[in-house]
This record gives structure tokens, sequence and C-alpha cells, in this order.
């Protein structure tokens, strides 16, 4: 099966005369360079997540008063259906809040007045609701988890519909619901750059491979949350803070680029950490010299640890960041080019903004739910054919054995 999808592009290295040369990485979504999209909207002061989102559901940038009403729309979408916070998400808490958000967007089905109907008009009904209210279960989910299973006080806010999708993530994890604008601005440029990644990633793949099926809007995103819920996928941020946890335990001078190598040596030799071999958020499979979201969280997260006054974890981050390479050429006698990919920097920006380990995938659906839903759209209107990858088996052929005759 070859994939072919106008969503989302991915670039790290060009081909010259068959030979691939690596080249700084870049993300297009819709044709539009995501880092654009980034830059424009922080230069007119402004969240962008929104205007990323009807990009890649309606395959244009918005006009002004299109975006203002689509923000609205979003806004007073938030809420969830009527008992549905009490009788789905409080009464049956789950320890991961992926799990339970799979299980309520299945849920959602019940509550649709509409759910089998395959029209895009309906679909994309579908879609906006959901990207709407992912917030809010993902934050609802949250604390009922700490209340059931960690035994602190349960605290719900109701989502306000004039808050943007950062904002009210913000507001409703935190119990005094407040947050400066450049948290807000952080969290909103994480948004936006793990809203895509193209049709080929394991959690879109299964988007894409479930929607063929003609099964309903519920199922086939609730396919792509359980995808992301794998530590092999949306958990790589969480492996990094472990790494970067043991680092900063057995490194005693941060700044010290020989100690910060040595360890790092230690890491790439299975010596150190978790035994893996593997400096968690360094390399990617299409990116080469550069993540063109690592680079993007990189700059507002020198500005948020700035106003945390973690400079020196940062400084650390961006050590580890410039020694890697060196360090894996080094141990593994390797000429491949390797940099930090998103992953290294979402832990820690996660981190700096308070946000638990629990929220860290979950905040990673709430993104990556926008382009689950123009990839499901984009396949419904295809030529709609089930996709059905080749196989062959290569077990050999057996004589089958009676019974009686079976040693």
């Amino acid at each position: 099966m070859v994939g072919l999808t106008r969503i989302g592009d991915v670039h790290g290295y060009i081909i010259d005369e068959g030979e691939r040369i690596p080249v700084d990485g870049k993300l297009y979504y819709r044709g539009i360079d995501v880092e654009d999209l980034v830059r424009n909207a922080a230069s007119e002061g402004r969240f962008g997540f929104e205007e990323a989102v009807y990009l890649l559901l309606f395959g244009e940038l918005p006009a002004a008063k299109k975006l203002e009403n689509f923000c609205a729309l979003m806004g007073n979408s938030r809420a969830l259906p009527k008992n549905f916070a009490e009788d789905s998400i409080m009464k049956a808490p789950s320890r991961d809040i992926m799990n339970k958000l799979a299980r309520s967007v299945l849920t959602l089905y019940s509550y649709d007045e509409d759910p089998e109907n395959r029209s895009p008009e309906n679909i994309l009904r579908q879609c906006l609701e959901l990207i709407a209210r992912f917030p809010t279960i993902v934050a609802y989910s949250y604390m009922a988890k700490k209340h059931y299973y960690d035994h602190e006080s349960l605290i719900i806010h109701m989502p306000e519909s004039d808050l943007s999708s950062a904002e009210t993530i913000l507001s409703l994890i935190r119990p005094d619901q407040r947050y400066s604008h450049l948290e807000a601005e952080i969290l909103d440029l994480a948004l936006i750059l793990h809203a895509e990644h193209g049709g080929g990633n394991n959690s879109t793949f299964a988007v894409h491979l479930v929607s063929s099926a003609d099964t309903d809007t519920f199922s086939a995103i609730s396919a792509g949350i359980v995808s992301l819920k794998g530590c092999k996928h949306g958990g790589a941020n969480i492996k990094v803070m472990r790494m970067m946890d043991e680092i900063k335990k057995h490194v005693k001078h941060w700044d010290s680029r020989g100690e910060v190598a040595d360890y790092l040596e230690l890491i790439l030799r299975g010596e150190a950490h978790d035994g893996s071999g593997l400096i968690y958020g360094q390399g990617h499979a299409v990116y080469t010299k550069s993540d063109p979201r690592a680079v993007l969280l990189r700059e507002k997260a020198a500005l948020l640890a700035k106003e945390k006054k973690l400079e020196d974890e940062f400084n650390l981050y961006c050590l580890i960041d410039a020694l890697a390479p060196e360090v894996f050429k080094k141990v593994k006698g390797s000429d491949k080019v390797i940099c930090a990919n998103v992953d290294f920097y979402s832990g820690f920006v996660y981190r700096m903004l308070g946000i638990p380990a629990d929220l860290y995938t979950p905040l990673f659906a709430v993104s990556r739910v926008a382009g689950w839903c123009a990839h499901r759209l984009e396949e419904i209107i295809s030529d709609g054919r089930i996709i059905r990858p080749a196989y062959k088996c290569v077990q050999k052929r057996l004589t089958y054995v009676p019974l009686a005759g079976r040693g």
C-alpha cells in the first residue's frame, strides 16, 4: 500500500542523484509551513491552535471573521452532554487518562443525535465537537483520577466559552484556574506542533485504516487514541523526562561538557539509565539536521525557563542537544546525522507548566485529534476502498497429521 495525503507533509532530506542529503526539517499543514503559521500568530498576539485546526479540516486559511466564528463555535462546544461527566467519567474513573479518553469517545456515540450518518457534513460536525471536547474530557478524567485513586480533593471547573484550547486546559486542571499569558502561549504552541504529522504515523494510519472499513467517527477516533497510548508512540516525552532525571542525578556539574558527554556515552553503551542504549529524544525517522517542532519549542522554552527561574536546567537540555550527535558518532562510529526531536523539549515544557506526567500523552491527543479528524474526512471522501496491506506468510507448508499419529 502506498499512502497519499493532502493533509500533512514532512521533510528531512532531499534526494540528489539517488543519494539522501540531510537538510533542515520542514513540516507543512495543507501546504503551509508550520513555522509561518506559528510566527504569524505570535506576531499578531493571538493563539494559533484554532487556526491550525481550521486549516487542517478545511484546507485553507480562514479570513478574520471566519476564524472568529470558528473559535466561538469551538468555545461553545466544549461543555460535555448533560450528565456525561457524572455518569461516564466520575462513576467509572481510570488510573490511565488515555484509557478513560478512549472510553469516553466511544461512550459519546450514545449521546450523538445521528451517530451512524456517514455524510461528510455529519462527520465534520462530529469531528468539531470531539476536538472541542477533548480538553474537557482529559481535564475531568485527570481530576477524577486524582480524587478516586490519589485521594485528593475533587475540583471540577466548567469550561469557559471565550477561552482558547490552551487556556481551557490550564484553567480546567488548576484549582485556582490562574495562568500567565506566556504559559498559555507555549501550551498553544505545543498544541499546534503536535496537531498533525502526516498519514504514516501509527495513530493517524490507525484512523485511516479503521475509517476505510466504513465505521463510525467515534470508533475511528478511539482507534487513534489507543494507538497513541502505546509507549513507542505517544509516551516518548515521558521516557525523555525519566532519562533527564537520571542525568541530573548523576552529573554533578550541569554546565560541564566533559561530564555530560561522559554520561551520554554510558547511556549509549547501555551502561547507564535503563540499559536500552538510547538517548531518548534524539533522532527521528524522517528529520535529519533538525526537527522544526523542536526548534520552535526550544525558542519558547527559553522564555518560560527564565520566567520559572529554570535557566540552568534549560541550558542542560541545550548542552545535551549539542553533544548528542558528537557522542553518537564517537560511540557508534556512524556518520548518521541526528537531531533532537520534539519529544526532547515537550516534557520539559509541560513540567515547567506544572502539568503532571499523567497528562503528557493525553495532551498529545488533545492536539492530534485535529489531524486524525482531517485524515478521517479525507478517507471518507476518497475512493472508498478498504485498506488491506499485503502480507506474505513465511511459514513452510506442513502435512496434516491425524490425532492418533502425533507423538
